[in-house]
């Protein structure tokens, strides 16, 4: 409940979730805003429906078929990258639904969230490390959506297109189209969240149709999945496969582990925690599994049919290969529905919400989004995403080691030191039980540092040195999301439990 100084309390429904009885009291703070605000529980309305869409959504995009592609790329056999990807997903499942808990039962954001570990102030390094990696996915899910574009008004339009002159190494074109593609996604993004749910469950049905296509057009001319499925894995089932897997399955476990952090910021409109927990069960495992299955039986094909090619990991690219033009421009157009509908659900809401959460009286959820994009243009996502090592073992790999540490820090918050037990108020109030020192939790702090220097510390390769850029924390690089989750949770319920005063039920909080 909230305190006599916050000027509110809170009631909990029969279903366990929360709201304040009294939101005025709130929102004189400058820690407030509309889009921060808790959800009243008459507008938590998000179906199971809702949930699996989104997922549909974020999954089937360009970006995860590449994820499972490049495995191919890297050497592995089906079996091999499948198995891989399956695990990888049902590992981030669970710190993901662990903190999807809090959304659904208290109505409130990841950002806002992140106050009741590292203080109101605290929360922001949580909230903008998670945002400013958003914005990187956001460059690179424009950047291969711009391609597709490419792709599809050169088959339309010719070689004057495709064979434009080159800006920057690239063909103006190609920078025409992914400016294109950003001015669209920048304009369904100013209009709010609600555009965005619209968006996604109309095009959830459909993302997977592009896919498809280039699955059965590769299927059809490398003469069936016979040939595909007995191509044998060129890394053997020896320590070189498993030199291979665990960077592998990391970065699995990374290409999500940024929603295992922000989940509550579409969790908190859910209409009860059974609704969010089916939708996510029967969502991100399958249409990850789907993806991934399509992405790895047509990079196989065109690696039979075209070679040992740098760019078949890359469905556009490889689309353009095609001969059909018009199964090239079907293929594609879904394909770029799929990457907006992913790209706004994973990489613009969070940072709309985690730059808003920073100066919550100056930058709105559509101003928010608006900075994600630019920023997403300024780290040049072409180069991040222009080779399958740098992507998996540098990009994935790093960040993802930094996230489980913040992760760790929530999931051991939330259910070993708080016990789910949040005092809502006192999340948006100054020199309230989530103020800690001013503003910061020192030891959520401590924890996440830890974690993170376990987790990345001896990175290398790509643009890392050979020899880590801490040597003797080399060998953990390779397993960086388990140690980084682990260490920054073992870390924060340590230092945390022998002062659990906020853990405290609230007293006088009302049920009904």
């Amino acid at each position: 409940m909230a305190t006599a100084e916050t000027g509110g309390t809170q009631r909990t429904l029969p279903d366990g979730r929360v709201e304040l009885t009294d939101p005025s009291g709130i929102e004189g703070s400058r820690f407030h805003n509309a889009e921060l605000a808790p959800v009243p529980v008459a507008q938590r309305t998000w179906t199971t429906y809702n949930y699996f869409a989104l997922w549909m959504g974020m999954a089937h995009n360009i970006p995860s078929y590449t994820l499972a592609a490049s495995l191919i790329a890297l050497g592995m056999s089906w079996v091999q990258a499948l198995m891989t990807i399956v695990i990888g997903n049902l590992i981030v499942l669970v710190p993901m639904l662990l903190n999807s808990h809090a959304g659904t039962k208290y109505g409130i954001p990841f950002p806002v969230f992140a106050r009741a570990f590292f203080g109101v102030r605290g929360a922001n390094l949580a909230a903008l490390l998670r945002g400013f990696i958003a914005c990187g996915w956001f460059g690179i899910q424009t950047w291969v959506g711009g391609q597709a574009v490419y792709v599809i008004v050169g088959k339309l339009a010719g070689a004057g297109w495709v064979d434009a002159a080159r800006v920057a190494g690239q063909p103006w074109t190609l920078w025409v189209s992914f400016l294109l593609f950003w001015v669209v996604q920048m304009a369904i993004i100013w209009r709010g969240m609600e555009a965005i749910r619209r968006f996604e469950n109309w095009t959830a049905p459909l993302v997977s149709v592009g896919f498809l296509i280039l699955l059965g057009y590769v299927l059809v001319k490398a003469g069936g999945l016979g040939p595909i499925l007995a191509a044998p894995s060129k890394l053997g089932w020896g320590s070189g496969f498993w030199a291979v897997f665990a960077p592998s399955l990391m970065a699995m476990i990374a290409f999500w582990a940024t929603l295992s952090l922000n989940m509550p910021d579409f969790t908190r409109f859910g209409g009860g925690q059974k609704t969010q927990v089916r939708g996510q069960v029967l969502g991100l495992p399958t249409t990850m599994t789907f993806i991934a299955v399509v992405a790895i039986l047509t990079t196989s094909g065109g690696q039979l049919l075209y070679g040992e090619d740098p760019d078949l990991w890359d469905p556009a690219l490889l689309a353009a290969k095609f001969d059909n033009p018009v199964l090239v421009v079907i293929a594609l157009v879904a394909l770029v529905l799929a990457t907006v509908s992913c790209n706004l659900a994973a990489n613009v809401v969070s940072p709309s919400y985690d730059f808003s959460n920073a100066f919550p009286k100056r930058i709105t959820f559509a101003a928010g989004g608006l900075i994600t994009g630019v920023i997403g243009i300024v780290i040049m996502p072409w180069r991040l995403i222009s080779d399958p090592g740098i992507y998996i073992f540098a990009w994935l790999g790093f960040y993802g080691g930094v996230l489980a540490a913040i992760a760790g820090v929530l999931v051991a918050g939330y259910w070993f030191v708080l016990r789910t037990r949040l005092d809502v108020a006192d999340l948006y109030t100054e020199g309230g039980r989530y103020w800690f020192t001013g503003g910061w939790n020192p030891k959520a702090v401590l924890a996440s540092v830890v974690g993170a220097v376990l987790a990345v510390g001896g990175a290398y390769g790509g643009p890392f040195p050979d020899d880590g850029l801490i040597p003797f924390l080399k060998p953990l690089y390779d397993y960086n999301w388990a140690v980084g989750f682990v260490s920054a949770l073992l870390v924060h319920t340590i230092v945390s439990l022998p002062n659990r005063d906020n853990s405290r039920p609230q007293e006088g909080e009302v049920r009904v």
